[in-house]
């Protein structure tokens, strides 16, 4: 049975949001396109849950500043037969339904597409939120809701309150029905005898294909309707009595010998981004990325390996508990806790603790960076001091709630200006 659904099945992954709590990491990019954990990209992940879960026939629905993410998804999965019927197919916004509208939400998204959808003849509509890490087998989630026979199934997770704002929050009674669901609510409500627990959507939903298509049309009746899944679709199901939740639970991809541990993370700010890498260089992280019986795919370039040498004055540095990638080239210098991306140049004396290093970043001399995420290909001037003084951090850089600082070329850009005019005023004889 779930072979014959996985194969009746399509993936949609909406990939089209910004991600506007990231901050300047989505100035240029799609949040599903930042880079994550020393060599993905966010959207790896629901792209390889896709694989190897045995759904090859894949559509990716993108919008805002898309051009990173169609090129990322280009050149590292163009693997698949389209003659096998495999395939990703690339859905950015066209305005395919008229020429007023690009997406308007979610489920906006997918009825735009729908005519798509509908000449490949799935049975099933699996649709995934393109921006959150963890590793899921989708087979599990559609045997489950085979198995029920009802036309819609959630995928759900226990999280804490104070974090469940952010999220689509549901009510079950004990069969599994979806009684309550509120998107985003403020005072969210909690599971019964566990008030700091609520029970979360994962932006993970299963449609039974014609279902899909009448609701989509249906909502594109309804003018009040914000076209989006966890405002109106979901809802709408609900109240009909019609949907049904799946516990993360019965089909996440646990670490070997973790016990009933699930790892799901919305890494929708920059602290929970930050937080999330410093995880993969603990001594036992949570998500494990060397399972080779759920591989990670990626696209990458092919470089040497990481290395590390003497300083100009022949001092070694240290590393401890630390991710490096390929084409990282480390100078003496002391690293701990830190995950640098592919190609990543540090040179003598600097010393990193808690940093988050983009592609092809350049550290220079003398360096002192804590609790940090530098983005892609920036320029770290010789000697400059970030994590130690936090009235010096907030004045070029944005610095989160919990002091970790992000710092962009366009940032050191404007610093090296405002530092430039101010040394022209001290040194102006009037």
């Amino acid at each position: 049975m779930a072979r014959e659904a996985i194969q009746q099945t399509m993936a949609l992954v909406l990939a089209g949001g910004r991600g506007s709590r990231l901050m300047q990491l989505t100035d240029t990019r799609a949040k599903p396109a930042v880079h994550f954990g020393g060599k993905f990209r966010i959207i790896d992940f629901a792209l390889s849950n896709c694989i190897n879960s045995g759904i090859y026939r894949v559509g990716v629905v993108t919008q805002y500043k898309s051009h990173s993410l169609l090129r990322h998804i280009q050149a590292g999965w163009s693997f698949l037969r389209y003659e096998m019927n495999e395939f990703i197919d690339l859905l950015p916004a066209q305005q395919r339904v008229d020429e007023v509208n690009w997406y308007r939400g979610t489920a906006d998204a997918v009825y735009q597409n729908m005519d798509i959808v509908r000449d490949y003849g799935p049975k099933y509509v699996l649709v995934l939120a393109g921006d959150h890490v963890y590793k899921m087998d989708y087979a599990n989630l559609l045997l489950d809701h085979v198995r029920r026979g009802n036309p819609v199934t959630v995928a759900c997770i226990e999280v804490p309150k104070e974090q469940a704002s952010a999220l689509g929050v549901m009510q079950v009674d004990e069969e599994g029905r979806i009684t309550d669901f509120v998107e985003k609510p403020v005072d969210p409500p909690t599971l019964p005898g566990r008030p700091d627990t609520c029970l979360a959507s994962m932006g993970i939903y299963v449609f039974d294909a014609r279902f899909l298509y009448a609701m989509l049309e249906a909502d594109q009746q309804d003018p009040h309707s914000c076209r989006d899944f966890g405002r109106d679709i979901i809802p709408a199901v609900v109240q009909a009595g019609q949907a049904y939740a799946h516990a993360f639970s019965q089909s996440c991809v646990r670490n070997r010998g973790s016990g009933d541990a699930c790892y799901w993370r919305d890494v929708g700010t920059v602290d929970s981004f930050w937080a999330a890498n410093m995880d993969l260089a603990s001594v036992i992280p949570e998500l494990d990325l060397y399972d080779e019986h759920w591989p990670i795919w990626t696209n990458q370039k092919q470089l040497p390996p990481a290395k590390f040498v003497q300083d100009y004055t022949g001092q070694s540095g240290s590393t401890k508990n630390s991710v490096f990638s390929g084409g990282c080239i480390v100078s003496g210098s002391h690293i701990q806790d830190s995950v640098l991306f592919t190609g990543v140049r540090v040179h003598s004396g600097c010393h990193l603790e808690q940093a988050v290093v983009f592609p092809d970043v350049v550290i220079n001399r003398g360096c002192r960076l804590k609790r940090v995420i530098i983005d892609k290909r920036c320029e770290i001037p010789a000697g400059l001091v970030v994590g130690e003084d936090p009235q010096a951090d907030a004045r070029f850089f944005h610095r989160s709630e919990q002091g970790v600082v992000l710092i962009t070329r366009s940032m050191l850009q404007a610093r090296a200006r405002i530092l430039a005019q101010e040394a022209e005023v001290q040194t102006d004889p009037a």
